[in-house]
């Protein structure tokens, strides 16, 4: 296992934007495990970019459309063969980031994806805006289980490892914050192998979300709507 582990090079990638209070923090959390880190920035007004260059993380800007497209620029500019992406805000436990590698680097799974519910949030509280979220992401866990035959229950955590090989063949349209759940179908579309650990999410620790929640909703559904009905 260990032979299998040091055998593999890990690229680190964080999608940002306006993340200037605690990208540092974040980079410098994530380093002892990977063997690069890349900070994708959303042109942030913050300085977020420079500080990230600053913290020795390789900086690229996205074309300015969504996070989708922040993580193809990611994909491309990579050099490890495992990708681990993770969120900017401080909420992902950045020890399970060899829970994650570690099914890719041992030949079980081409995709592994950080489970809060798994793992559990401390985002999630008792309020409407969470109850409504928690219903359409296991709405779409279920339809994504039953039409591809998984067996997954996070299908919208960022937080998750790919194979570098695999996602460049993988064809990605999403530009936008549905990559997530696109990433995972398309992988089982492709016959690749899609897998969780448990892993658990804190909360923010800076800053504001950048999902708005009602706004953007349409984006999951109409995805998963193409998704179903279309082919690679």
């Amino acid at each position: 296992m260990a032979r299998a582990m040091e055998n593999v090079s890990v690229s680190i990638i964080i999608c940002s934007k306006n993340e200037a209070p605690g990208i540092q923090d974040v980079i410098a959390s994530v380093k002892p495990y990977g063997d690069e880190t890349l900070v994708v920035d959303g042109h942030s007004t913050d300085g977020t970019a420079e500080v990230a260059e600053a913290a020795g993380a390789r900086v690229y800007l996205d074309n300015g459309i969504g996070k989708g497209d922040a993580y193809q620029v990611g994909i491309k500019k990579a050099r490890g063969d495992i990708l681990v992406f993770i969120d900017a805000d401080g909420s992902c436990e950045v020890a399970d980031i060899p829970l994650l590698v570690e099914p890719i680097a041992m030949g079980q799974a081409d995709l592994v994806i950080a489970s809060r519910h798994r793992g559990g949030s401390d985002e999630w509280r008792g309020d409407l805006d969470t109850y409504l979220r928690s219903i359409g992401s296991g709405f779409l866990s279920v339809v994504i289980n039953w039409r591809w035959k998984s067996n997954l229950t996070d299908v919208l955590n960022g937080y998750r490892a790919v194979r570098r090989q695999a996602v460049l063949r993988v064809p990605l349209r999403a530009v936008d914050f549905d990559v997530e759940q696109h990433m995972i179908v398309q992988f089982l579309k492709s016959g690749y192998r899609v897998s969780e650990v448990r892993s658990h999410e804190y909360l923010r620790k800076w800053g504001q979300s950048k999902l708005p929640t009602y706004r953007k909703a349409y984006l999951f559904f109409w995805r998963l709507f193409l998704d179903l009905f279309s082919g690679k």
